[in-house]
């Protein structure tokens, strides 16, 4: 599954992140919080591989 939007693709990486033990889930919040807690980390490594190039910021 691609991000549709920087803010999600963003938000995965942040998730994905502490997922793998890099940052702290205390830190988490908002989108990015639920992701952690709903998605696997391959599906969140998914998200957060899509290129930013042609994303809108926010998806409407």
């Amino acid at each position: 599954m691609k991000a549709k939007s920087k803010a999600q693709q963003e938000a995965a990486g942040a998730a994905l992140s502490a997922k793998r033990g890099n940052t702290k889930v205390s830190d988490l919040q908002g989108a990015s919080k639920e992701m952690y807690e709903s998605m696997s980390a391959d599906e969140l490594a998914d998200l957060a591989k899509t290129s930013r190039k042609n994303l809108p910021d926010k998806k409407n």
